[in-house]
């Protein structure tokens, strides 16, 4: 067998005796001089090649002019370089017949030299560090015309490396060289998408945009969302309660966003997501059997539910779990309200229940009243503003603890202690006799027991609270308003024609708002006892009331909803779609959702047009409540009653709800020193955005009372203000006479002695606020603008 021939692309070994090939054959000197050549012509500005020889000049064509040909001297010291491969200029003698490429060297050598000699990117190299050494000693002028020159013969893959290069190192963080305010002032002018994204760009971008305040309640308004400052408040001292009770770890790199961030972001998708999401995940389960859903709750992350079966149940809106049922009442229950583990019930038993929802037990039980619990609300302490003599308005902290103040068809209302975890259980006369009336009780030797509001005719349907102020509204067709501290009733409103159905509060604005069975609804001014609008359009009973910072809703059993101006009265919008008297609703900024006649309807509340229908083909829609992603409705489907629940988020989404009534119960009462300086800290914060505020005169937006003169002089506080002893201070019109009212009881709660000492510190404050029934502490005090 022969072996096989080696042979490649372009070439074939042939063997000594092979003949008759009739390809040229080229020999080994032949092919390296033919090599050289073509390296010389291969790359004329690289200057690479052998030296020529006479065959070449005589057999090549002639090689174009390089540019630039004059090179400086290199010093070629203490660098081991070869000998030049620069082309001679006169030519060179004929190659030897052994390396015919091979350069002259001038002096004969028995050596053989290499056929190849280094090209100029080697030698380049190996005198680097003396060209570099020339380099640095030229003044700068002279470096920059140099480098100038390289630039101009640079080919453009040079050029993208040294972009590359040198763009990083020129830039300037300029937003964290900036002063904050400047750095603010930039970030004004971006629209909010831009500027999320430049949040992305480093964490110290990161940190400046995620906790600037004035850069996102400039974005809240100029998208339209920033509702006159109120909320916003209470949203940011929400954030603010949150965070002292989850402390984040010291590890954390990133600085806590600041709420106002967090609020535009929920805000955003609470406008967007409710209308974009066509298929939001959605969970029916049955509850209460066939029963009427007299209440519905939604609280931190329970579905609070009431029937007129006795029972009150609380599911998982997860999973539609039923995770408590709180069986206890002897009657329908036709009251709630919730807070954190805490939950308040009224029913058609005249009792009031208190539970502990952490362990479904409950822990008291209140009697008094001698009919039906028709309504009830749970009063937190909170920062409001008082005017007192001379014009002056001081910020206080009513009432001191939390209460209850329940209303009964009795024609009475209650005032009552709310205990806290660990305080001593109470239960009534009666509540563990079935014999026995708790009707009976001496509400007295209760020791939770506030005070006894009396006055009204008729039974008391609807109520409403906030700091010192309680609304009641009474089939006598009359509304009531009343100090929660001193049980005083400061006005008899009077104006309605028939019963009074529902009534709404703003403590902020200082108004409150009634709706009645003579189809009107009527706007109250707390500070005058004056009616200031009568709104009129509704030709039936007004049953359902909603109020939020930019729009006044009501609800008719004439099948419509209007939305209102609370500041005007003006009618923007009337809702008219469904076929039967309205059974539930609830709104907010951008929302309303009503039930009736078989349909939950979804409607934009700035345009008044219907969104989409969430639920078609039911018989009747007993109860709707909504927060942030989540949406709950009771409905009932012949024969059976049913939960629905809607949830509109996804699984990224950071989306914190705003409750319905405008007030967080995350804050702890135990923490009130913590509170004060946290109060303190918003204040000062929102005196700034109120200044600001204040010259944006064109926002429609914007209550005035929330905003500031800029020569108004701001609220300062008052550290030498020596507290006072007793109930009340004269700076208040809400100060009490020095005779107390005769409904008032103030006695001891359990396991606390009836006169309590306070220690005081040196500084004359108290280290601990004082309970209800004492003064408030540390004022905040700034003079009233005349006008």
């Amino acid at each position: 067998d022969e072996e096989p021939i080696p042979s490649g692309k372009g070439w074939t070994m042939i063997r000594p005796d092979s003949t008759g090939s009739s390809s040229k054959v080229v020999g080994l000197a032949d092919a390296v001089e033919r090599y050289g050549r073509k390296r010389s012509h291969g790359a004329d500005n690289m200057m690479e090649g052998v030296e020529p020889t006479i065959e070449r000049e005589t057999h090549t064509p002639p090689r174009k002019k390089a540019r630039a040909t004059h090179l400086p001297p290199i010093t070629t010291l203490n660098a081991a370089a070869p000998p030049s491969p620069l082309p001679s200029p006169h030519g060179s003698p004929p190659p030897q017949a052994i390396w015919p490429s091979a350069p002259p060297s001038g002096a004969s050598s028995p050596q053989l030299q290499a056929p190849l000699q280094p090209d100029l990117a080697l030698t380049t190299l190996l005198t680097l560090p003396s060209l570099l050494s020339h380099f640095t000693n030229l003044p700068q002028p002279l470096q920059s015309h140099f480098l100038l020159t390289l630039l101009r013969h640079s080919p453009l893959p040079v050029l993208r490396t040294l972009h590359s290069i040198l763009t990083p190192t020129l830039a300037r963080d300029f937003l964290t060289l900036l002063p904050p305010e400047l750095a603010s002032h930039v970030l004004s002018f971006l629209p909010y998408s831009t500027v999320v994204r430049a949040s992305r760009v480093s964490k110290a971008w990161r940190a400046i945009i995620d906790s600037d305040p004035v850069l996102w309640s400039d974005l809240l308004k100029s998208t339209k969302i920033w509702f006159g400052g109120v909320t916003e408040r209470a949203f940011a001292h929400s954030i603010y309660a949150r965070r002292r009770l989850n402390i984040p770890p010291t590890s954390q790199t990133l600085p806590l966003s600041h709420p106002y961030k967090m609020l535009f972001k929920s805000r955003q998708l609470t406008r967007t997501r409710w209308v974009d999401n066509e298929n939001p995940k959605h969970r029916s389960f049955p509850a209460h059997g066939s029963s009427v859903v007299t209440c519905l709750l939604l609280s931190h992350g329970r579905i609070i539910s009431a029937s007129d079966d006795h029972s009150i149940h609380v599911y998982s809106p997860l999973t539609g779990e039923l995770l408590q049922m709180l069986d206890g009442h002897e009657g329908g229950v036709w009251a709630l309200a919730a807070c954190k583990d805490t939950l308040v019930s009224g029913s058609t038993d005249r009792t009031v229940r208190i539970w502990n929802l952490a362990t479904g037990r409950c822990t008291h039980i209140f009697g008094g009243h001698t009919s039906t619990v028709r309504c009830l609300a749970i009063v937190k302490p909170e920062w409001i503003e008082i005017e007192g003599e001379g014009g002056v308005i001081t910020k206080e902290k009513w009432p001191k603890r939390s209460v209850i103040v329940t209303g009964s068809r009795d024609h009475s209302l209650r005032v009552w202690t709310l205990p806290r975890p660990g305080d001593p259980e109470y239960r009534c006369y009666g509540a563990d006799d079935s014999e026995a009336d708790p009707a009976d009780e001496d509400a007295e030797d209760n020791p939770y027991h506030k005070m006894h509001l009396e006055g009204h005719d008729h039974a008391v349907r609807a109520l409403a609270a906030r700091g010192r102020t309680l609304v009641s509204g009474s089939y006598d067709c009359t509304v009531r308003i009343w100090d929660i501290v001193t049980g005083e009733c400061k006005w008899v409103l009077v104006g309605h024609t028939q019963k009074v159905y529902s009534v709404v509060l703003d403590i902020h604005r200082q108004i409150a708002c009634s709706g009645s069975m003579d189809g009107t609804v009527r706007v109250w001014n707390l500070r005058t006892g004056q009616c200031q609008h009568t709104l009129t359009g509704h030709t039936s009973l007004v049953g359902l009331l909603g109020l939020s910072s930019s729009h006044l809703v009501s609800a008719a059993a004439d099948s419509t909803l209007r939305i209102w101006d609370p500041e005007s009265g003006e009618l923007r919008h009337t809702l008219a779609a469904h076929t039967g008297a309205i059974t539930c609703f609830q709104h907010d900024e951008f929302k309303v959702l009503s039930g009736s006649d078989g349909t939950l309807k979804m409607w934009n509340v700035r345009d008044g047009t219907v969104v989409r229908d969430l639920l078609t083909g039911i018989q009747g829609v007993w109860q709707v409540v909504f927060e942030g992603r989540w949406c709950v409705a009771a409905s009932n489907r012949n024969p059976a009653t049913v939960l629905d629940v809607w949830d509109f988020g996804t699984d990224e989404d950071e989306w914190i709800g705003e409750p319905p009534s405008g007030f967080y119960d995350d804050d702890t009462e135990e923490e009130d020193d913590g509170e004060e300086i946290e109060q303190a800290d918003v204040d000062a914060m929102d005196q700034d955005l109120e200044v600001e505020a204040s010259e944006e005169s064109t926002e429609p937006e914007e209550p005035q009372e929330c905003a500031l003169d800029s020569s108004q002089p701001l609220a300062v506080e008052v550290e030498d203000v020596p507290m006072e002893r007793v109930e009340g201070t004269r700076a208040s019109k809400w100060a009490p006479s020095s005779k107390p009212s005769g409904h008032q009881r103030n006695r001891p709660v359990l396991g606390e002695p009836s006169n309590r000492a306070i220690s005081h510190p040196a500084d004359g404050i108290p280290s601990r606020l004082p309970p209800i029934n004492e003064t408030p502490t540390r004022p905040r005090i700034r003079q009233k603008q005349r006008r």
